[in-house]
């Protein structure tokens, strides 16, 4: 067997708020962590992109705080300047619960939990297996990482196509809990306009049928110097169309919502978020997927298991490093 190149206590597959949380609580509770990432970026579906002059949130445009440790999160992330308030109700309606921002962008959250750890973006983990001293992960750019435990965050699917990699086999109710998760798609445009868009204060809408899902003025929100605003189309739309020619599906959704805009659309970018969240989730905020089994420490978390929000992966990641400190890493 090829010798590790890197070892460390704990991998974390996912450079999202689940890993990133979970990362966070196991470095402060003296543990070597190592975050790897496929993506380019910090914050997974908490993503943001510029064209020119003009930024986009283009994934998760918004948290909202019901646990009260997140609440305390959240103001202590409004205190260190990455956070702010953005909504609590559209015009007319009665305040519900308000809606963070991340600043300047969603990602800027993901930077901050970032700042004290260790995290490999552009690296893919290929394949995983059960190793003399816990596992062996090998990595697209032919490294390998030992742990002594491993936490993945990925989308479910992704993380089963990973384990069976190294043919780990989970209890039969184990996996059957994670067969049953599944996600909806988004196909988000992030269009450039020739003017401030006519969408009204705070720059959100919610359209209730049809093929968008959601337009918001990133303008407005604060996050572009130019008018901009990200679509995103229905889940069903989006699944239909997710293998479509991209700039096409772009473009009926840019007609579909050019009665909302009042502006003409100069340029634009598309992107598919094949996971976008999670429809049927784990009644868990974790899964410690090697209890009862021989398999090293190994935890499975993000959205999927405490819900389809922000807040939801960020529970998660707590969940998962409380329970790899309570079965000893």
């Amino acid at each position: 067997m090829t010798s590790p190149t890197h070892k460390t206590d704990v991998l974390i597959v996912g450079a999202g708020l689940a890993g990133l949380s979970a990362a966070n609580d196991l470095q402060n509770a003296g543990y070597t962590v190592l975050v790897v990432d496929k993506g380019r970026g910090l914050g997974g579906r908490l993503a943001g992109r510029r064209i020119d002059n003009a930024s986009f949130d283009h994934g998760a445009q918004f948290m909202t705080t019901r646990d009260p440790k997140f609440v305390e999160q959240v103001r202590q992330w409004i205190e260190d300047g990455v956070a702010e308030e953005w909504y609590s109700s559209f015009p007319g309606q009665v305040n519900s619960h308000a809606r963070y921002r991340g600043v300047p962008t969603m990602t800027a959250i993901a930077k901050h939990l970032a700042m004290d750890l260790t995290v490999k973006l552009a690296t893919t983990v290929e394949s995983i297996q059960v190793h003399s001293d816990g596992w062996l992960s090998q990595l697209d750019n032919g490294t390998s990482i030992q742990s002594r435990s491993l936490v993945i965050t990925s989308p479910v699917p992704q993380t089963l196509d990973l384990l069976s990699t190294g043919n780990v086999r989970l209890p039969q109710d184990k996996h059957d809990r994670l067969s049953r998760i599944s996600y909806e798609s988004c196909i988000s445009v992030m269009a450039v306009l020739d003017k401030p868009s006519a969408i009204k204060p705070p720059g959100a809408m919610v359209i209730d049928s049809g093929p968008i899902a959601w337009i918001s003025d990133n303008q407005q929100k604060g996050v572009s110097a130019l008018p901009a605003v990200t679509i995103h189309g229905s889940g069903d739309f989006s699944a239909k169309h997710f293998e479509d020619d991209r700039d096409e599906v772009a473009r009926r959704l840019i007609d579909s919502a050019s009665p909302y805009l009042g502006a003409k659309v100069v340029d634009f970018q598309v992107h598919g978020w094949r996971y976008s969240k999670p429809v049927i989730v784990d009644s868990s905020p974790c899964m410690l997927a090697s209890e009862g089994t021989d398999l090293p420490p190994l935890v499975l978390a993000g959205d999927a298991f405490a819900g389809p929000r922000v807040e939801g992966a960020v529970l998660s990641g707590w969940a998962a490093a409380k329970s790899l400190i309570a079965d000893g890493v």
